[in-house]
This record gives C-alpha cells, structure tokens and sequence, in this order.
C-alpha cells in the first residue's frame, strides 16, 4: 500500500523520532572518543548526556558477569581495575597480532592463545583479548561501543535507531572497513555508507561555511593519521588526493611519554617487569601529561609500577622534543598529498583541523608553516567528523543536493606472467568505481586462469599486498593469445572491493568479494607509497625486464610446440640454426640486459618466420582438402562467410 504523505505547517515538522519511525544518525567511532548526531532540517545537531558532554570515551570495562561498562565510568576504573577496562580498540580493528605495539617491551593487553588455523601467510593471526575471563575480539568490543552511542542516541530522540553513517580513517583497508561494518552489525545497526573521516570534516565545514574552493583536512586522532585535499564547488565535494599513516595518533604521543617516564624509572630503580596493568597505567599517565601540556608550560605526575611510585617532571618543550618526530611524519605526509594532487600549499585555502591531538601546541603550529595560514578550528575538532556523517545520513535518508566524490588510498591489480603487477584502478581514483580490462592466456589449449589480486604502488607482485586468489575455469581450449578474459575491480562507495572474471566466449564467471581477514601491519600502508617514490626507476627497469623475458619465453613455447607438429617442414640445416638460435635465447633471458633479450628474440622470429608461412600454407591446405568451390559458392550466399570484394 503507498505511503501517504504528513504536511506540517511551517515551523510544526516534527524533529527525528517525533513521528516514530527509525531515524538515521551518523557517528564518529574514535580511537579516544566517540560522538554520535542527527541531522536536522537546520543542520546536524551533536547529542550529549545530562551533563552536556558530547564526547564518550572508548573504553569499555566487563564486569564479573559480562555485562559491558562504556564511557567516562570505564575510564575511571582504569585506575582500580585495569585488568578489566580495553583502550583504543579502534587500532586493532582488522589487524593481526604481531602489529601490537608493547610498552617497554610489555603489550598492554592480555592475548588469548591462537588456534592454528588462525595463522595467516603473513606470519599475523587475528587478534584476541582476554578481559575479564572472556576472550574478546576488536569487533565485539566496538560493538559495545556502538550499542552505548545508539542507547544514547535512542534515549535522546525517543525512537528506534537501526541506522547510521559511520566514519572510518581514509587510510582504513578493506579488512578494517569490513570489521567497523560487522561491529555495528552486531550493535544492531545498519551501515548506510562508511565515510572517510577527513571527507566527513569537510562535509561538515562546507555546508555550515558555504566554503568553495581546495581545502586541506588534517586530521590527527588518537590511533590513526589522514590527510585529505578536497576541492569543494557547489555542493560537489571531491576528493582530489589522500595519504596517512593508519598506526599514528595520539596513542603514539602517549608511548613516547611513557616510554620516557620508564625510562627514568629504570635509571632510579633499574630493570622492571611490567604487567599489562603496568603497562595499561603508564600510558594513561602519559596521556594525562600530554593533554595538562597542551595548556600549561610544565607539570609533574607520579607513576606506579608494582608497589613502588616515582615523581616525573616534564616541560612542554621537553614534550615537543618527544612528540616532534612523529608531528614531522604528519607534515610530510601532507607534502606527498600536495604533490600528488599537483597542488601548491599557496593554493589551498584553508585547512580543516580535526581529532583531539590537533590541540597539541606543536600540531598547530606546523600545520600552520605547513600551508601558510592559520587552520581553521571553528568547528569542535573532536565533534566535526560526527557532524559530517550526521549529514550525510541526512542526505541519504532524505534526499541531499550535495555529492561526495572519495577516492580509493592504493592502487589495485592482479598479478600477470612474470610476477608483474597490472594496475587496474590507480590509487587516488574516486569512488565508487568500477573498471575492467581484458586479458588472455599464455599457453596454448590453457582451460583456468588463476586471478591474484593484489594492493600497493610497486611493479612486482612480491612489493605489494596480496588481498585475494580466485581460479576462473571452462576456458576453452585455444591457441595462446586467443581467449578474451575480462577482469572486472568494482570499488564500491565504502571502499569495498568486488573482483569478477568472466571468459568472452562461454560466458564463464567467477566473482570474489574482497574479504581479508585481517589488515596491513602497523606501516605497511605508508610504507608503499614511500617504496614507490623510492624505487620507481628501479621498479621500472624490473618491470620492462621481467616482460621482456616473459615475452622470450612465449615465443619459444609457441616455438617448441610447433617444431613438434610440423617439424618435417624445415631442413636439417634450417632446424639446426633455428634450434642453435632457441639455445642462444635460453642463455640470454638469464640476464639482466633487456636490450640484448630482444634482440636475440628478434633474431629467432627472423629465422622462424619461413618455417610459420609454410606451416600456413599446409593448415590452409587441410582445410581446403576435399572441398569443391561450389561448396564455398554455396556457404557465401548463406552468410556463413564473408564475401571477397
């Protein structure tokens, strides 16, 4: 039955959840905090507590019975009961257990024992948490999350909410995006569109600002770093480059204090063994410090380990001499997102700042030599990204005249003879996108085709990251070279990605969606792009020269199967110098001079090239055997072949 329509009087349309049916709301899911809102007719509205607080710390705590604390309570129990409370959970999302990173030489969480069919060729296995006696996955705990910011979400707009925008780090891979999605899954909520959490900024800073031109969004959280360069026009918001770095934040600057204030302690008391409560306590300390010298010049905070307390004294200076090196990775980050996107930082208008270690002092200020100008801040850098998605979910649910373009952070392709990579969809390509190139066999008579899909900047397969492996059978038995095999990347608008084959003739078709079961290791991804840059001319050389032996070695397949067949056509003298020449070919393709590989290829076509006119003329001859003209005469007026003008 159709829906009927409700008009209201003007200044009488109900707010979301008045009329109740289920609304939409979007949330950023943070390393440090998170923020839950609505979109409005007038804008986005961020919801808050009965305190006025917007922000609810990712932390949860399990008591004896299971239940699941969140918030500002579970913060607080981590200075009783550490061994019960999880942190930045966020950092672990889609990631294995060799990324963790350890605090004087301590990880601060208890793993649970892995199964053996958890390991992965990398060498990682999806991470486990034991807390509270229960062993825990980041997927369930960021459920938990999720279900505190729906709950308040729900008690704020007196209705049902089952649906949500939710923000990610550009710089989040496919195992991570497919992680965020299964947690809300398990929060009882339906994904509309995961957002990358700079174009949710910029959403937001467009459409309150009525900003157009190219704008920088750097946004700096507590477990993750991204830049993005987007050039807002009417209402057209596109994604012009990305980069960062998905293990750095804030979490990072906590490290480097704690590490410090251990430090200290080992020359007072020497070597400690610290627990995973230990190591839990010391890097809360050293957020606390961080965030008391973002707004005063020194400060001194006692630290326990064990039964004994030290007292440490620490300067902002002090503080920025530690955190300076990790500000600076940001900084050429931004660099190498200016220079891929063919920008000036004369020619950005501004730059957006969002996350909570943007307050950082020292932030602010190379940001501010970065691009010239003094970065935007008039929007809560800790509740921006909610509000972009807030309105986003809006505009999905409600229909929006604003376009958000993304792009895709790495480049995309499959693996070809010769371990060579063939990019499909170049990083930096907005989505969503769908792209497709035909390909063919390599032998003659080849019935499958494995299809090895892989991720990175890199021309060989073994620099990049291997995603998925898929088998396309029922290709029909031709001559190499003959078959046509379409394979399809399609990148959807959450940065998933589907890869299809199908064989031109036979209609075959395989199609794998893009599921790893866990992401890059803590640098991997920044560490491609670096590669790139580095490597390129090397890369290159590689490339040509691994096609050119590729190409050597077809050549002499087709070649050797043919002296097979019709080797009676050639005379001894003519074999004996062809098959010389095929020895000379094997010898050279095991060097490193691409030049001399084609020529000696060339050479062998030359002398070959009489043997494949007369293997030709005897294939014609067999078809024509037997056959009388009227039988062609015949066949050309039927259509069955093409008439000669």
């Amino acid at each position: 039955m159709p829906q009927l329509l409700q008009i209201h009087e003007p200044g009488a349309t109900p707010q979301p959840g008045e009329s109740g049916g289920p609304v939409a709301v979007g949330i950023d899911l943070g390393t440090t905090n998170s923020v839950v809102a609505i979109g409005e007719a007038s804008g986005a509205r961020v919801l808050r507590d009965e305190d006025g607080a917007a922000l609810i710390p990712s932390i949860v705590a399990y008591a004896a019975d299971g239940s699941a604390i969140v918030g500002e309570l579970a913060r607080r129990l981590m200075l009783d009961r550490p061994e019960v409370v999880v942190s930045s959970i966020k950092r672990l999302m889609g990631r294995g257990d060799v990324d963790l990173k350890p605090v004087a030489g301590t990880i601060p969480y208890q793993l649970a024992p892995m199964a053996h069919d958890a390991e992965t060729e990398g060498g990682s296995r999806m991470v486990r948490l034991v807390v509270a006696g229960r062993t825990l996955s980041p997927v369930e705990i960021s459920a938990d999350i999720l279900r505190a910011l729906r709950e308040r979400a729900e008690a704020e707009l007196k209705c049902k909410v089952d649906r949500a925008v939710v923000t990610v780090p550009a710089y989040f891979d496919d195992a991570a995006r497919t992680a965020t999605r299964d947690a809300a899954r398990l929060a009882g909520m339906e994904v509309l569109r995961l957002v990358n959490e700079p174009t949710a900024a910029a959403l937001a800073y467009g459409l309150d600002e009525g900003a157009e031109g190219i704008y920088a969004v750097y946004d700096l959280g507590g477990g993750t770093f991204d830049v993005s360069l987007l050039n807002m026009q009417k209402g057209v918001f596109q994604v012009l480059a990305t980069g960062g770095d998905s293990a750095l934040g804030g979490d990072d600057f906590d490290h480097a204090v704690a590490e410090r204030f251990l430090a200290e302690r080992r020359e007072r008391f020497g070597e400690e063994q610290l627990s995973v409560s230990d190591a839990k306590l010391a890097l809360m300390t050293g957020r606390i410090a961080k965030e008391c010298l973002s707004t005063q010049r020194f400060g001194e905070w006692s630290l326990q380990v064990g039964e004994r307390h030290s007292l440490h004294r620490l300067e902002r200076g002090q503080l920025e001499a530690l955190l300076a090196p990790l500000i600076e990775r940001t900084i050429g980050i931004c660099a190498q997102v200016l220079d891929d996107a063919g920008v000036d930082p004369t020619d950005v208008r501004g730059t957006v700042l969002v996350g909570g270690s943007t307050r950082v002092p020292l932030v602010r200020r190379r940001v501010r030599e970065m691009f010239g100008r003094e970065p935007l801040a008039d929007i809560d850098p800790d509740e921006v990204v909610a509000v972009g998605a807030a309105l986003q979910a809006r505009a999905l649910t409600r229909g929006s005249e604003t376009l958000l373009l993304d792009v895709t952070p790495l480049s995309l392709g499959i693996e070809t003879m010769g371990g060579i990579v063939e990019k499909i969809i170049p990083r930096n390509t907005p989505t969503p996108v769908a792209k497709a190139q035909e390909f063919t066999t390599y032998q003659d008579g080849q019935r499958a085709m494995a299809i090895h899909v892989v991720q990175g900047e890199r021309e060989l397969v073994t620099q990049c990251r291997s995603l998925a492996r898929f088998e396309l059978r029922d290709i029909p038995p031709m001559t190499a070279g003959a078959a046509r095999i379409q394979v399809t990347f399609a990148v959807d608008a959450d940065g998933l990605l589907t890869v299809s084959a199908r064989e031109q003739t036979t209609g075959s078709e395989q199609k794998v969606a893009v599921k790893p079961s866990y992401g890059l290791t803590e640098d991997e991804m920044a560490q491609m792009l670096y590669d790139a840059l580095q490597h390129g001319a090397e890369d290159m050389r590689l490339r040509v020269l691994t096609e050119s032996r590729v190409e050597a070695k077809r050549v002499l397949t087709a070649l050797t199967s043919a002296l097979a067949a019709d080797g009676d056509l050639l005379t001894d003298d003519e074999r004996r110098g062809i098959e010389a020449q095929i020895a000379t070919v094997e010898t050279t393709i095991e060097g490193e001079d691409r030049d001399a590989i084609g020529a000696v290829v060339e050479k062998l076509e030359m002398m070959s090239r009489p043997f494949a006119e007369r293997r030709m003329d005897r294939g014609i001859r067999a078809a024509l055997s037997g056959r009388e003209l009227k039988d062609f005469e015949a066949a050309e007026r039927e259509g069955k072949i093409a008439s000669t003008p």
